[in-house]
Formats: structure tokens, C-alpha cells, sequence
């Protein structure tokens, strides 16, 4: 079979286009076909070398959607089903393995494609704003990073709930637009989003922040986070550790809570059951939706690792493997 292997680490002409043995499935596991996969910002980080030391050759990606190719006899999956996947071993290829506890059935009325771009960002997203932020409709909350797959998708789904005021932020201003499309209604800079939380709050702060960019990021949330507010750290897109201290939380009886989607997949993955079905039918029904920035084969695996780079998008990027 074809996918992307990684022998080294570093930028994305390190990514090569290769055969490689399909991959054979034990109990409790799943083969898939790939139809699409996503690239996420973890990727660029693994490709790197930022997660920690890699078992080479490897293959790259989180996510998958597709068909059920071969699975056990006594499975829920049959050949054929239509699905959504966290493999095993990686996605960027033909087929791929997976644990039929992060395997995810999908009606025939939600696209590929769509499939594709939700499984990371929107389950995460999900799980941020109602498990972990226990988010109020009279909330305020500040989402960084929203133009991003998982900022989308925070955005939307707030919205969708009924929060009071979502106020976001973005790189550059020209993202505006299409945050605001989505539901926010404040939009700023990294170096302004300070003072706009604290004049939309009356200076009393907002009752949630998400970061995920964390360093310089993650101190001026604490800024302007409001009394008992919750910041939610789930990632460090800046390459830099956020830093906060005891003073921080403890007189203002606020709370930083952190959250990895690849830690719950390793170590208790059948906790995403629930949220996978009402993620999936949020999709089919219309509610929400990703929009997608750009849709490459999988032999140009390097050109969506340059674009994701390049910070120039919007919503998500897709891998079409067939």
C-alpha cells in the first residue's frame, strides 16, 4: 500500500511518498481503507521532532474517515461500514488500523470530507467546552487560535449552546470575517485581546479562556480572567510553555485545567463514545460544519504541511488518499 513515511525528523520534504506492507489487524481491531484524513497541528509538531523522540520509520496523522475493510467475526463493524477513526499507527495511508473503541460508525448523509475534518478537532472541541469548561449560557469566553480547526469548531459549538459573548482571537485581522461567520462576536489580535476582554467585561474578565498557543499567550489570559473564571490549556501551538504561579489562582479562586485528546485515547478511549454521537449527529444534521481550506492527494502530503505553515488558511486541511 502507499502512504507517508517519516525516517527523520524535520521540514516537510522529510515526509516521503512510499510502499509499504499493509497493515494486519489483531483482536478488538478494525483494517480500514482510507477515504480522507486531516492534518492537524500536531503533525507538523511530530514531524519536527517537538513530541518527544520518534520510533523511525513512522507514519503521520491522528484521524481518518473511510470504510471498514476487514474486521473480526464477532465485530459491531462489517465490511463496508462507513467510518470515522483514530488509527493505530498513523493515517497519512491506504489502510490503517484501529481500535474498535476509536472506531465511529457515520451515516451515509455526512460527506467524507466532512468526516475527515471533524474526528480531532471537533471531539476536542467538544470536550473542552462541556467536560472540562462546564461552560454557562451567561458566560463570557475567550477563544485563542479561532480560525483553527479546533477554534472553529469552539466557536461554533458556544454559539451553538447560546454563551453570552464569545470573544476570539486571531493572528491577523483579515481572519476576522470568517470567525465572525462562524459566531464570535468580538474579534482581536494576540496584542490587543487583553483590553478587549477587560472593556467587554465591565474589567470584570471572562468567565472562560481556552489557550492553546500558551507562552506569552497564557500570562496575559490570566489578565483577564475573571474571579473563579477557568483558563483551559490544551496545547502550546507556540512552541513556548505558558507560566503561571500559586498567586495566580489561589486569592482569586480561579481554576487552569488542562486537557489532551491523545492522553484520553490512550488511556481510556471508550470515554469518547458518548461524545462521538453527538459530535457525529451535530454533522449529519447540519448544525455545524468545517469548512475546508484545501484538499490535497496523498503524495502532496508536503505541500499541506507547507500550507498548514504557512498560517494562511482557514478551517481545515484534508489529505485525499483515494
Amino acid at each position: 500500500m502507499k502512504a507517508i513515511i517519516q525516517k527523520e525528523f524535520g521540514g516537510p520534504d522529510v515526509l516521503l511518498f512510499q510502499n509499504m506492507e499493509r497493515p494486519k489487524i489483531a483482536k478488538g481491531e478494525c483494517l480500514l481503507k482510507v477515504a480522507y484524513t486531516s492534518v492537524n497541528y500536531a503533525d507538523i509538531k511530530s514531524r519536527r521532532g517537538n513530541k518527544g523522540n520518534g520510533q523511525f520509520p513512522f507514519v503521520l496523522g491522528l484521524d481518518a474517515a473511510g470504510t471498514i475493510e476487514e474486521a473480526h467475526p464477532n465485530s459491531i463493524f462489517t465490511k463496508g461500514d462507513r467510518v470515522i477513526a483514530f488509527p493505530k499507527y498513523g493515517s497519512y495511508a491506504e489502510y490503517v488500523i484501529a481500535d474498535e473503541n476509536l472506531v465511529f460508525k457515520i451515516p451515509v448523509s455526512l460527506s467524507f470530507e466532512q468526516a475527515a475534518a471533524m474526528p480531532t478537532v471537533s471531539f476536542l472541541a467538544y470536550i473542552l467546552l462541556h467536560e472540562i469548561g462546564q461552560v454557562e449560557k451567561t458566560d463570557t469566553i475567550v477563544i485563542h487560535s479561532a480560525a483553527g480547526g479546533v477554534g472553529s469548531m469552539l466557536v461554533q459549538l458556544a454559539k451553538l449552546y447560546g454563551t453570552q459573548k464569545i470573544i476570539c482571537t486571531v493572528g491577523k485581522l483579515d481572519k476576522a470575517m470568517y470567525v465572525k461567520g462562524l459566531g464570535a462576536d468580538v474579534v482581536c489580535t494576540y496584542d490587543l485581546f487583553v483590553e478587549e476582554v477587560l472593556r467587554h467585561t465591565n474589567h470584570q474578565g471572562a468567565n472562560l479562556i481556552f489557550d492553546s498557543v500558551a507562552g506569552d499567550v497564557t500570562a496575559k489570559s490570566l489578565e483577564c480572567l475573571a474571579l473563579y473564571g477557568t483558563l483551559v490549556q490544551f496545547g502550546n501551538s507556540s512552541g513556548v510553555p505558558g507560566a503561571f504561579t500559586t498567586n495566580d489562582v489561589h486569592s482569586s479562586c480561579r481554576s487552569i485545567k488542562g486537557f489532551s485528546l491523545g492522553t484520553t485515547r490512550k488511556h481510556i478511549p471508550a470515554q469518547l463514545a458518548s461524545v462521538a454521537g453527538k459530535v457525529i449527529e451535530l454533522f449529519a444534521s447540519n448544525q455545524v460544519a468545517l469548512p475546508i481550506a484545501a484538499i490535497f492527494s496523498l503524495p502532496e502530503a508536503t505541500h499541506a504541511h507547507h500550507f498548514m505553515e504557512s498560517r494562511n488558511y482557514e478551517g481545515k486541511i484534508l489529505l485525499k488518499i483515494e
